[in-house]
């Protein structure tokens, strides 16, 4: 049982390191393609958004020649560096960071484009720079909407399976997050563990929709 919660803790340290970074790259992604308009946009958008819609080992083979030794950034951060991605856990969190970055993304191009734009307008004429109305207008009227697809993205970066075994593997106390534990419990014949393990993943993940809920019929109020 001792393991189980390893398992957990190291899955809450992947979702979590995977969220912060979806909070940076899908909300300026979302907030990109929210604000320029350019040729291309719903293509670049549908791109960005292959990860939510793409068999989980095609994604985990992309990620593979990306970063693994042979691959063209993961061999020269073992040239230059040293750095080694795949079968750690920071190679956990980049499979769990791709996989959940449509959420974010989505969910923050949505709520850029609700802001309405007479209120930033109103923000200009009273003499506020670019950088100041989007703290002080923009993003505390758009913050509901990507607070909820970063609940998600938390939700499904937890649960994330296919692409993180590819990549980081099943190391017990390394690499081995709850999911894949569950697999490994299952293919062993552990029900006890195999069934402590769901309970655990369906718990967390229904608490982080429940919260994601409360917020969306905030965010439509306003």
């Amino acid at each position: 049982m001792e393991g189980a919660w390893v398992a957990l803790a190291l899955s809450l340290k992947v979702a979590g390191w995977a969220t912060a970074l979806n909070l940076l790259l899908g909300s300026a992604a979302g907030l990109a393609l929210a604000r320029w308009r350019f040729a291309g946009r719903e293509l670049l958008d549908a791109i960005l958004t292959l990860p939510m819609v793409l068999p989980p080992t095609v994604l985990g083979y992309y990620l593979l020649v990306l970063i693994g030794r042979r691959g063209w950034l993961g061999g020269w951060l073992h040239e230059q560096f040293g750095i080694h991605l795949i079968f750690t856990w920071q190679g956990a969190v980049i499979a769990a960071t791709i996989v959940a970055f449509p959420l974010v993304m989505k969910s923050a191009r949505a709520a850029f484009e609700g802001v309405d734009p007479q209120l930033e307008q109103a923000g200009r004429v009273l003499g506020l720079g670019e950088a100041a109305l989007f703290f002080r207008v923009t993003l505390p009227l758009a913050w509901r909407g990507i607070l909820a697809g970063l609940l998600l993205a938390f939700a499904r970066a937890l649960g994330e399976f296919g692409a993180t075994l590819m990549v980081a593997g099943s190391i017990p106390g390394q690499t081995q997050t709850l999911s894949i534990a569950v697999y490994e419990a299952v293919q062993a014949g552990q029900d006890d563990t195999a069934q402590l393990l769901v309970l655990i993943v369906s718990a967390s993940c229904i608490a982080v929709l429940l919260a994601a809920g409360r917020l969306a019929p905030q965010r439509r109020g306003q």
